[in-house]
């Protein structure tokens, strides 16, 4: 069956943030659903991000032919199913340790493969890349808002069948094939050894501190929240709902960005990012209260969405072979490494603090407003 390429692409990122949407919000139910402790779940979750962390910085960046861009993403589909295969097959600590780091490493690359792969068609074909992403946020609120639905009727087990269930769906829609083949030049490895990168991460300290610190900020929400809502009482399905929330703010930012921040320096959002980040993270801290945590997932657009934009205005005021490199580090060091680090942090807190782990996550984002680079990049 041939698919058209937007069609494709749209399809994939589908069925990538539909299962991203149950396990991001909801992994941390199942973990504690079997009997894991805060402290273990931690661990759990903070393993899987490490791994994300390598899958984005070593797999990725090995892909340097567009035209094995579709095979790539199939394999790692394929590799991605396989592991959570695994989840099904034991409960043991040691196993799901296992399990998890090798679930994330193949599921993380997926995608900067198939934004890569959207930046390789956009220069082949027509195609909105907003309108064809926006799929993926879409989706992320329908799984999240399906499984909490599904938790409350069934208890966490729903959150293992229907994860299962959408992994299954993103590898067969990945095994049709695009109207479109990717072709393109093969990207060149040159001067892209050690002292490069080097280099790069010197001229970019203040950036990649600033980025970590913020990113980084919301490991306690994406590892307990949850299960913090739904120990003062709310339904799985309200926490679905509020996740999703999150999530309706980050893609309106998103569709209006050019509007609202046309004028602001990389810098400035950085700062509007931090603000947002103390505020929020604070708000959890102090109060579980609806209509509160209605304005901490509201702000949610501040703490990710910004924070995001801010990044890619920086990265694209690069010059050439510096922008993959410098989007292969903060996508591993800020949307893994630190939110790897912090979780671990976070589980241990959790156990001894409580929700007093969202004061710590606003004095996480506080330097952030310090460390802004002072260079204006835009």
């Amino acid at each position: 069956m041939v698919l058209h390429s937007t069609r494709w692409l749209a399809l994939s990122y589908f069925t990538y943030f539909f299962s991203y949407g149950i396990f991001l919000p909801f992994w941390s139910v199942w973990l504690a659903g079997i009997g894991l402790t805060p402290e273990m779940i931690g661990i759990l979750l903070g393993s899987g991000l490490v791994a994300r962390f390598l899958g984005s910085l070593l797999i990725a960046p090995r892909v340097s032919d567009p035209a094995l861009l579709i095979n790539a993403v199939r394999v790692l589909a394929l590799l991605t199913l396989v592991f959570a295969a695994g989840f099904w097959v034991s409960q043991q600590f040691a196993w799901l340790v296992v399990v998890m780091v090798g679930f994330n490493l193949f599921f993380s690359p997926l995608v900067p493969l198939t934004d890569a792969l959207a930046n390789t068609w956009q220069k082949q074909i027509t195609m909105d890349y907003g309108r064809v992403r926006l799929w993926g946020s879409i989706a992320f609120v329908i799984g999240s808002a399906l499984v909490g639905k599904l938790v409350s009727l069934y208890d966490y087990q729903a959150i293992l069948a229907l994860l299962s269930v959408g992994l299954l769906s993103m590898l067969l829609g990945m095994l049709l094939r695009p109207s479109v083949m990717p072709q393109g030049e093969t990207r060149q490895q040159e001067s892209a050894g050690w002292p490069a990168w080097r280099a790069l991460v010197a001229q970019s300290w203040r950036f990649l501190a600033c980025v970590c610190l913020l990113q980084g900020a919301h490991a306690a929400y994406y590892g307990f929240s949850a299960i913090y809502w739904q120990g003062v009482g709310y339904s799985a399905s309200a926490v679905g709902y509020l996740w999703s929330l999150g999530v309706v703010a980050e893609v309106i930012i998103f569709a209006l960005s050019n509007r609202l921040f046309r004028r602001f320096s990389a810098r400035d959002l950085l700062l509007l990012s931090a603000v947002c980040g103390v505020l929020r993270w604070g708000i959890m801290g102090w109060t579980h209260e609806l209509p509160w945590l209605i304005v901490a997932q509201i702000l949610h657009c501040g703490t990710f969405t910004v924070c995001h934009l801010a990044a890619m205005r920086y990265i694209s005021a690069r010059e050439g072979s510096e922008v993959i490199r410098l989007q292969a580090v903060y996508s591993a060091v800020a949307m893994g490494g630190s939110i790897a680090i912090m979780t671990v942090f976070a589980g241990f807190l959790y156990q001894h603090l409580g929700h007093g782990v969202f004061w710590v996550m606003a004095l996480v984002a506080l330097p952030a407003m310090l460390l802004r680079p002072q260079v204006a990049a835009r």
